[in-house]
């Protein structure tokens, strides 16, 4: 999976502002030295890796969830949720966390009993042909992505997820 580039958000734009403003102000007290160690910081503020984010595109079809990747890195995870035009279904995408298999989630009347598990966000109503995006802070372990309409489960709309260190 193609990584996207790490953003430069506002923060630490911000960040790098108020770092050029300090050696602007001190620079001629300082040493070259220090000035190179400022600039490197400045770098490591707009270029950290803290910024990056992990994008996954998952398609809800007639009878699975498809994921164009089945694992991330830690952090700032993205689902872009497409549900297929043809399904003329409505669904929504929950993520929970544990380490029980994707189609080993215990079921009763018709949907997986979310309190069991770490719910760690969902969208709802999707309808056909349409997406959606949800955005969550993911820490390494393993998840499992479930359509709990009810019946859904059963019908195979499950899949698994592993997020790495």
């Amino acid at each position: 999976m193609k990584r996207p580039a790490p953003r430069i958000t506002r923060r630490a734009i911000n960040h790098t502002r108020i770092l050029a403003i300090f050696v602007e102000e001190n620079i001629m007290f300082s040493s070259p030295r220090t000035a190179v160690f400022l600039g490197v910081a400045a770098l490591g503020l707009v270029c950290g890796p803290g910024y990056a984010e992990e994008m996954i595109k998952a398609t809800v079809l007639m009878n699975a969830i498809q994921l164009d990747a089945n694992h991330v890195k830690a952090g700032t995870v993205t689902f872009e949720v497409s549900n297929a035009p043809d399904t003329g279904l409505t669904h929504e995408l929950v993520v929970l966390k544990t380490d029980l298999a994707a189609d080993k989630l215990p079921v009763k009347n018709g949907q997986v009993s979310e309190s069991q598990f770490k719910k760690m966000g969902e969208v709802e109503d999707i309808d056909p042909g349409k997406n959606k995006r949800l955005t969550l802070k993911l820490a390494p372990g393993r998840y499992v992505l479930i359509c709990n309409t009810p019946g859904h489960y059963a019908m195979g709309l499950h899949t698994s997820l592993l997020v790495t260190p």
